[in-house]
């Protein structure tokens, strides 16, 4: 059996908390969406109450003179995604909690203390509270560790971030049934489970700051070499201005546009679809759950046609992990261009050629260091599936590494997440599952 597999009392809680959580996803036209509409002028899919989200259009025009248009989340607000930690017995615990969201395949995973939109901590839905905000906000919280803006999905998000925190607190904390005190090791180790932990929860363990790091406990030449990889943060700034640097060349030029204009896309009775059968779809979907703040709704959701991968390549350059890190473009971020993993798919556009692609899908399973398959945001997203992995490369690859790509070090990479909008992500996510391999 193996560690990720091996029971545990997390591991009875956890199906006693997936047991626990009744709820049904059903498809529905859109003509049963509840509080939900199609603008009258534009087309856009909007709440009746302003809030939450909107489904709008995206014009991208390249300077060669391409242009290409899509549908795309438009989600002002700033949420939260919040972790609490607390020392037992000089070991850090992580409250997490078991969260149903209505895109996750498997429906329950688990998710930060805190997860929750503006609208939803303000009960724009007039259900249930936010538990556990009140350590996150205000002048009674417990000590911020992290609190930064880190981006999400450049290409179904545009211009969407949260604040990303970990709050460390001394005193006693009521745990709800569907929340548990969780070791940090264990936690890292549940990354190596298929569809287990969350985007939100790690989106937010890939900020984690270095002294809270449990200490390294794997041997071997590779694990040694990740090590010293993490105590070698500094040229930070040589990095920062090779990323402002592409940033400069001006790629993109994108807008948000009224939905009904985005040419190449159809809207039917139950889904919005590329003509060419391509990319996602956005669907509608009635949600009742008898654990959420509130026990039914209707919501749009967006619908990936195929499994993404993100994978880092790394080698060892002589005693040290280096791992090659890509400047990708993706149009709804707001500065255009941030670090993102070796390969990304699928492509931003349909006709660009991945590089380094071959090199992940050809390598040797010996050398495949970390290979699990996990959700992506399972409030907006429906069965978004991403494959994570980690690949060491031969020593004798030709390991070139192009203008969009650098070598870099995890403690470059850590020191960089400390700022938003350098890691995008996948990037931030697939630094979590580094931190699983100490």
């Amino acid at each position: 059996m193996t560690e990720a597999a091996a029971d545990t009392p997390f591991r009875a809680w956890w199906r006693e908390r997936a047991s626990a959580h009744r709820s049904e996803v059903t498809r529905i036209p859109f003509s049963q969406l509840d509080g939900w509409g199609f603008e009258r002028h534009g087309g856009n899919l909007v709440h009746t109450s302003g809030k939450f989200f909107t489904v709008e259009g995206l014009r991208i025009e390249t300077d060669d003179g391409a242009e290409a248009r899509q549908p795309i989340i438009h989600q002002p607000e700033i949420g939260v995604l919040g972790i609490l930690v607390k020392e037992f017995g000089g070991v850090v615990y992580c409250l997490m909690q078991a969260k149903m969201e209505p895109g996750n395949l498997n429906t329950v995973q688990l998710s930060p203390t805190v997860q929750a939109t503006r609208s939803n901590y303000l009960r724009v839905h007039r259900g249930g509270r936010t538990r556990y905000l009140e350590h996150f906000w205000g002048a009674d919280r417990g000590s911020v560790l992290v609190d930064v803006l880190q981006s999400e999905q450049g290409v179904w998000f545009w211009h969407k971030h949260n604040r990303n925190m970990i709050v460390q607190v001394d005193g006693d904390v009521p745990v709800h049934e569907a929340f548990r005190w969780v070791a940090l090791p264990e936690l890292l180790a549940l990354l190596h489970s298929d569809n287990l932990v969350n985007m939100d929860a790690r989106t937010v363990l890939g900020c984690l700051p270095r002294e809270l790091l449990p200490a390294e406990g794997r041997t071997g030449a590779f694990a040694a070499a990740l090590r010293r990889s993490y105590e070698t943060g500094s040229g930070t700034a040589a990095i920062r201005s090779w990323l402002h640097d592409v940033k400069g060349r001006g790629r993109w030029n994108t807008r948000l546009i009224p939905l009904d204009k985005t040419h190449g896309w159809t809207r039917g009775s139950d889904e919005i679809s590329a003509d060419d059968g391509s990319g996602f779809r956005v669907i509608a979907v009635r949600v009742r759950s008898v654990n959420r703040e509130v026990p039914e709704w209707t919501q749009p959701l967006l619908a990936p046609r195929e499994e993404g991968l993100a994978a880092f390549l790394v080698r060892r350059t002589g005693d040290t992990l280096r791992l090659l890190v890509q400047a990708r473009y993706e149009p709804g971020l707001l500065d255009h261009v941030e670090l993102a993993p070796t390969v990304r798919t699928p492509p931003v556009a349909a006709d660009e050629e991945v590089p380094f692609l071959k090199d992940v899908l050809s390598a040797d399973p010996r050398h495949i260091r970390f290979d699990t398959l996990l959700s992506e945001e399972g409030g907006r997203f429906h069965h978004a599936l991403t494959r994570y992995q980690v690949i060491e490369l031969p020593a004798d690859h030709p390991a070139g590494a192009g203008d969009h790509h650098r070598w870099m070090t995890v403690g470059q990479l850590m020191e960089l997440v400390r700022h938003g909008h350098y890691l995008n992500i996948e990037a931030r996510s697939l630094l979590a599952c580094l931190h699983s391999l100490r």
